[in-house]
């Protein structure tokens, strides 16, 4: 029987192409147990302001270089309320903020220590914004001790999966022998991404998927979102 899945760290509010790949799968295993990257995408996305792309960063304490995700603690200063503010200030004349702004407040509100949770937290929101149910495991249960490549098919094998969703950025570090050899196909993912009304200016790709939701709403979102 066929069974595709994605494997994918759990990123704070991700792109529309992070949900795009689990329209199509049918699992998502949650890659916790790998090196936490501070210069990454695992505590940060971007939004679009009135001065361009900002980053809003989670706010996480200091650990060594080789923390894992899932052990990285959040910080008790005030980045959430900036967040909140940031994101007020620079949506509230988009078409749909009366919509949308209820779950951001929502996210800020949950009481959670890890970042990890949450980036989950984020994670569930846009799924049930979008309308994605899918079966989700994290990947620390099953504790592995390969890497890199090896990894992967080792979590595709004990997931049962025949077929590997992936991101068109993995094939920098490709390897195919491990799943030539474990017979699991591999399928890049196609990503036509979309363009939609934007406030301030110029249209720029790749944010936050907050800010299509922001300016064309859940019905509408969810539709660009099966089109591309």
């Amino acid at each position: 029987m066929r069974k595709v899945v994605v494997i994918h760290q759990p990123d704070f509010m991700p792109y529309l192409g992070f949900f795009h790949r689990l329209l199509y799968a049918d699992e998502f295993v949650i890659l916790d147990n790998v090196q936490f990257l501070r210069r990454g995408w695992h505590h940060r996305d971007k939004i679009k302001t009135d001065s361009g792309e900002k980053w809003l960063t989670v706010g996480v304490k200091k650990a060594s270089q080789n923390t894992l995700i899932k052990d990285i603690i959040l910080n008790e200063e005030n980045w959430k309320e900036q967040h909140v503010n940031l994101i007020k200030n620079n949506y509230k004349k988009s078409k749909f903020f009366t919509e949308i702004f209820p779950y951001i407040e929502k996210l800020y509100d949950v009481k959670v220590n890890t970042m990890i949770d949450f980036n989950m937290a984020s994670i569930e929101i846009l799924l049930e914004l979008f309308d994605i149910n899918i079966k989700k495991e994290y990947s620390s249960k099953f504790k592995m001790k390969t890497v890199a490549n090896e990894l992967l098919v080792d979590i595709l094998k004990v997931t049962n999966a025949t077929h590997y969703l992936s991101g068109v950025g993995a094939k920098d570090y490709f390897i195919s022998k491990p799943f030539d050899d474990a017979k699991i196909e591999v399928i890049w993912q196609d990503l036509k991404y979309p363009t939609y009304p934007q406030l301030h200016g110029e249209f720029i790709p790749y944010l936050s998927s907050i800010d299509l939701l922001f300016n064309c709403g859940i019905e509408k979102s969810r539709e660009l979102l099966r089109g591309i």
